[in-house]
């Protein structure tokens, strides 16, 4: 019985203790945000998949594909109408392609700043904040958590 009475007193001081420490948590962030004039409060952090960007080498290789295979259709001035066609389809489809490959995931954080805007900010690595966290804007384009 004493074990008893002695767990339930430890695990109540326990959770007394934890219940007193969010409140303190929230107030220490609440001052940390009063004083701080580069500082808001995290609204979302997304994982956004950002289309690459095409280029020479994926409009070349597909047009000199494309105009391959094209050049296989039909005869005489068809043949080369498909050729053409073939390359222009062909640059086309390499174009896109080559934005895919180079695509790539960013994290996208929007903060609410201390006078009501919303800044956005992406990086590639994920981030050590979640919503609702206090962060400091450094050097305008980076954030630290406070």
């Amino acid at each position: 019985m004493k074990k008893l009475v002695l767990a339930t007193l430890l695990l109540s001081a326990g959770v007394g203790g934890f219940a007193q420490t969010a409140p303190a948590q929230a107030a220490k962030t609440r001052v940390a945000l009063a004083q701080c004039a580069a500082c808001g409060t995290v609204q979302s952090v997304t994982l956004v998949k950002r289309k690459g960007e095409g280029g020479a080498a994926g409009i070349v290789g597909g047009a000199v594909v494309g105009g391959l295979l094209g050049n296989q259709i039909g005869k005489g001035s068809g043949n080369t109408v498909a050729t053409v066609g073939g390359a222009v389809a062909g640059g086309y489809v390499g174009n896109e392609v080559q934005k895919r490959v180079t695509s790539k995931k960013v994290w996208v954080t929007r903060v609410r700043m201390k006078d009501g805007r919303i800044r956005t900010f992406e990086q590639e690595a994920r981030p050590a904040w979640a919503a609702g966290n206090v962060v400091r804007v450094q050097d305008n384009n980076t954030l630290r958590t406070l």
